[in-house]
């Protein structure tokens, strides 16, 4: 990692859909599956799964902020999962998919709380953001299995069924923020 890089760590249900869609975003240099912010040391999918160690999946992104500021992160974050279900995406259900912001300094703080305000009052949603912004705290990498699970498994009935359509609604949305335009 240089200087010149910050690290986002966000938490927005299954973490292969996150990962998959910041993968194709400009400006981001490097995506990584793993947990956060839980009790126990260096847990496994399984512990995490069970939801007993309080962690959350999240992606670790990297980025360049003279290419990709940290609140247009946000703003594709926002775009692909619902803010607005405490501990759900979809069928995954438990405290490990919850959404979640585990920022990294005091600005990022302020970034996410205030965009978390401005869209909370432009009523997107039905229900308000339950989004927890919180410091980041005990990060650990997941298995080497679920890193880059999408692009290795993109036949799999959940890739196909959850992923690919956040993947689409990014692309569909976002264009202009792709890595590679389409010819």
């Amino acid at each position: 990692m240089t200087d010149n890089y910050e690290i986002a760590t966000l938490a927005g249900g299954c973490f292969w859909c996150l990962e998959a869609v910041f993968d194709e975003v400009k400006g981001v240099v490097s995506v990584e599956s793993g947990y956060s912010n839980g009790h126990t040391q260096d847990p496994t999918y399984k512990q995490v799964c069970g939801g007993g160690t309080g962690h959350a999946e999240v992606t670790r992104i990297q980025f360049d902020p003279s290419i990709l500021s940290f609140r247009d992160l946000l703003n594709v974050f926002f775009a692909i999962h619902d803010p607005t279900t405490m501990n759900r995406q979809g069928a995954d259900v438990g405290t490990q998919y919850r959404s979640a912001i585990f920022y990294h300094s005091p600005e990022q703080k302020e970034t996410a709380e205030s965009l978390v305000s401005e869209l909370n009052a432009q009523k997107i949603w039905n229900s308000p953001i339950v989004t927890e912004v919180t410091a980041i705290n005990n990060f650990s990498v997941a298995e080497d299995y679920h890193q880059e699970y999408f692009a290795r498994n993109q036949n799999q009935p959940y890739c196909q069924a959850v992923v690919a359509p956040k993947v689409s609604k990014f692309r569909k949305h976002h264009l202009e923020m792709l890595k590679k335009q389409p010819v």
